[in-house]
C-alpha cells in the first residue's frame, strides 16, 4: 500500500483543529460533529477507494462516517487504492466539550481485510507495552498480573500506574488493583490515548485495564502494532440479541479472547491520532495570530517508524509570519 500517512495526518489534523474551536463550549455533540465534518471532507481529497469499517455507527444513526461507507477521491485516479478504515474522529468529546486532559482525534487504516469489523460493545481489555508482551494474560488473576508486568518493568508492584476507566462497572477492579499495591489513574473518557501511552516510555503509564468500547480496541490495537505493545481483549455479550449480530457479523466465537495481531492484522498499518486538548501523549492544538498549531503522532507497520510531528497551519493572510517555535 502507497504511504498515505501523511494524508492521513492531514485528516486528524483538520478535525482536531475544527473541534478545539468547540473546547469548552459545554455541547459535546457540536465538538463531536465538527469533527466529524472535518474529516470526511479531508478523506474526499484523498486519491483512495476507502471503505468505513469502524465509524461513527450504522448508516440508520449516522450521517457520515458510517460502516460501509465510502470514502475518498477514488474518482479521481487512475488507480485507486483500496483501504478499510477506522475513524474516531473525537475520542473525548466530553473532555472537548469541557476543556478536559486528552481529547483527541484518530483514524487508522490498512489494505482489505486489515482491520476486525468489531461490533459497537463493550471490550474486556488489558494493555502493556513491548517489554509485558508475553507476560500478562485476560483470565489471570489482577494481582498475578501486575506482578508479572513489576518484573518485566524491574520495579515494584507499588511503582505501577495502571489506568482505569471511572465506570461502576470497575468498582471490583480497582480494589484488586488497590489491594495488589499498585496505584491507579482514573479516566472520564480516553482509553484509547491511555493505551497508546501504556506502549510508550517516559508517558507514566504501565497498564491499561478493564471494559471499554469494542471499535476504539481494534483502534488501540493498531498503534499497538507499531508500537510493538500488547492488548489482550474479548468481547463483552450483553445478551442474545447482540451474540446473533456479532455471528451475522461474522464472529464465530464471540468467546474468543484476541491478540494486538488479531484485532489489526494489516501487513501495511497507518495509525495517526491529533491531540485537541492537552494529554499524556500530545498537547492539544493552540490558535495564534499566525494560525493553529498542532502536535500529533504518525505510525506506520511496514516500514516501522513513529513520527511526532509538530504542524502549523497558516492563516491565509498576506501579513502571516511563520515563527520559530
Amino acid at each position: 500500500m502507497l504511504d498515505l500517512s501523511l494524508e492521513v495526518l492531514r485528516v486528524v489534523e483538520d478535525a482536531a483543529i475544527a473541534s478545539a474551536r468547540t473546547m469548552g463550549m459545554g455541547d459535546p455533540h457540536i465538538s463531536d460533529q465538527a469533527a466529524v465534518e472535518a474529516m470526511r471532507r479531508c478523506m474526499d481529497t484523498i486519491p483512495i477507494d476507502g471503505t468505513i469499517v469502524i465509524g461513527e455507527g450504522e448508516r440508520d444513526s449516522a450521517p457520515m462516517l458510517y460502516i460501509g461507507e465510502k470514502v475518498g477521491a477514488a474518482s479521481n485516479s487512475t488507480a485507486p487504492i483500496s483501504v478499510d478504515i477506522a475513524v474516531d474522529p473525537l475520542e473525548g468529546t466530553n473532555l472537548c466539550s469541557t476543556g478536559g486532559a486528552g481529547a483527541i482525534t484518530v483514524l487508522a487504516a490498512s489494505e482489505h481485510g486489515g482491520l476486525l469489523h468489531a461490533p459497537d460493545c463493550y471490550m474486556e481489555k488489558i494493555i502493556v507495552g513491548p517489554a509485558c508482551k508475553g507476560a500478562v494474560d485476560l483470565e489471570a488473576p489482577v494481582k498475578q498480573n501486575l506482578k508479572a508486568i513489576a518484573r518485566r518493568l524491574q520495579r515494584g508492584v507499588d511503582d505501577l500506574v495502571v489506568v482505569v476507566l471511572d465506570r461502576p462497572r470497575h468498582q471490583k477492579l480497582i480494589s484488586e488493583i488497590r489491594e495488589a499495591g499498585a496505584r491507579i489513574r482514573l479516566i472520564s473518557d480516553g482509553d484509547l490515548s491511555a493505551g497508546i501511552a501504556a506502549a510508550v516510555a517516559g508517558t507514566g503509564v504501565h497498564a491499561v485495564m478493564g471494559s471499554g468500547g469494542a471499535p476504539e480496541g481494534v483502534l488501540t490495537a493498531a498503534a499497538l502494532r507499531c508500537l510493538n505493545g500488547e492488548i489482550l481483549a474479548r468481547l463483552v455479550i450483553k445478551d442474545e440479541a447482540q451474540k446473533e449480530r456479532m455471528e451475522s457479523m461474522g464472529i464465530r466465537d464471540v468467546c474468543k479472547i484476541y491478540s494486538a495481531n488479531e484485532l489489526a492484522p494489516g501487513r501495511n498499518l497507518i495509525f495517526a491520532a491529533c491531540g485537541v486538548t492537552d494529554g499524556n501523549l500530545l498537547r492539544g492544538v493552540r490558535f495564534s495570530s499566525d494560525g493553529a498549531h498542532t502536535q500529533s503522532v504518525v505510525m506506520t507497520s511496514a516500514p516501522a517508524t513513529v513520527r511526532f510531528i509538530e504542524t502549523t497551519h497558516l492563516d491565509n493572510r498576506p501579513d502571516v509570519k511563520v515563527r520559530f517555535r
